[in-house]
């Protein structure tokens, strides 16, 4: 997916300034976007200085909840694996997600409160997460079957009653 300049340097700007401070994100503001090292180390030149820095920017944590139709979920799962997995798996390959686990829940819970699979991606920072990366270049590579992956796609998303992306943040309780 592409995503328009203007709304890739303001997500870029917002998790610079949960990471990096309001002082960062003056500068930045001012710049070009940082560039990020295979390293996972980002750079930017800041203006008016003109001065490098670089960045060790944490790793950036998504849960994503799927809550599918009764009975459904083995459907869903089932075209997840077939269908998204494989473009998940290429950008860990690529060394733009780090980590990836798939869970579902032992019991059941409310209505309200139900989700059937979460998937959790490490992506190597908020930079990656963020940019400009052609997923469809992707898709037409792995897939090259289209109408067949739309299909199967079109249906798991039917099967969908609700989904949503939890960014998690660390929470360090040996601090006061």
């Amino acid at each position: 997916m592409t995503r328009a300049p203007d709304a890739r340097r303001r997500l870029i700007q917002g998790a610079a300034a949960m990471l990096l401070g309001a002082s960062w994100l003056a500068a930045y503001a001012q710049s070009a976007p940082p560039s990020l090292s295979s390293s996972g180390v980002s750079t930017a030149t800041l203006a008016p200085a003109g001065q490098t820095i670089a960045v060790d920017v944490q790793p950036f944590v998504v849960e994503a909840y799927y809550k599918v139709r009764w009975g459904s979920a083995g459907e869903f799962i089932r075209l997840f694996k077939k269908n998204h997995l494989p473009i998940l798996r290429q950008q860990m390959a690529e060394g733009r997600i780090l980590s990836l686990k798939a869970e579902s829940p032992f019991h059941h819970a409310t209505e309200d409160g139900r989700w059937d699979l979460r998937v959790t991606i490490t992506r190597r920072n908020a930079v990656v997460a963020h940019d400009d990366y052609d997923g469809a270049a992707l898709v037409r590579r792995l897939f090259p079957d289209e109408a067949t992956f739309r299909r199967e796609e079109q249906h798991r998303f039917e099967l969908l009653l609700s989904h949503w992306d939890l960014v998690i943040t660390p929470v360090d309780l040996g601090r006061p």
